[in-house]
């Protein structure tokens, strides 16, 4: 099983990136917002939880989390691996994935990481602003605040992963195609070594 985490500020074409990925190597994308909102929609137990701890405005436990991704997992033994997105966001969450990989024999391959310069992120979401709904989007202030909010959360997480080798720098700017080419090159190495 090949898993992998790839991580980008917003802007930086993640999520186009991830569908390409998904694609050609038959990877399972698992976005822990997806998940919360299946369980929510599902009105399981856990979705249950997960919805009264949002409704009081408090964050969804790590515990809940990593119980989400082992159902997950479990629920999806014919694929080639996963694609994780938006998680880990933490060290200690990391920390738990890694365990939670173990202890089913696999582990992450590679963390790929787009790399974008900062006025170039905030034109990106400028322009995606003018044409979605995301109200995110169209204020500079606002956007500055998101960029730098990932830049301080993830950085963690990059260290934990660079002590094993496996974070890979990725530059996030030029073509779709040739930022996807550089993409499939790193994980290409990852898989023959």
């Amino acid at each position: 099983m090949f898993n992998l985490i790839l991580f980008g500020p917003p802007g930086s074409g993640k999520g186009t990136q991830s569908e390409k990925l998904i694609a050609k190597y038959g990877l399972k994308h698992l976005s822990t917002g997806d998940l919360l909102r299946s369980e929510i929609s599902g009105q399981t137990p856990l979705g249950m939880a997960v919805k009264s701890l949002m409704a009081e405005g408090k964050l969804v436990p790590d515990e809940i989390v990593i119980e989400m991704i082992d159902t997950a997992l479990d629920n999806n033994p014919q694929v080639n691996g996963f694609l994780f997105d938006g998680f880990p966001r933490t060290t200690s969450q990391a920390e738990a994935l890694d365990k939670l990989l173990a202890q089913k024999g696999t582990s992450i391959a590679v963390v790929l990481a787009l790399q974008v310069g900062k006025e170039e992120l905030i034109k990106r979401l400028l322009n995606r602003g003018r044409t979605s709904e995301r109200s995110d989007d169209v204020n500079e202030e606002v956007i500055a605040s998101r960029i730098n909010e990932y830049e301080k959360k993830t950085a963690a997480v990059a260290d934990h992963y660079k002590k094993y080798g496996k974070v890979e720098y990725v530059k996030g700017e030029g073509s779709i195609d040739e930022i996807f080419e550089m993409l499939c090159e790193k994980i290409d190495a990852k898989k023959i070594a």
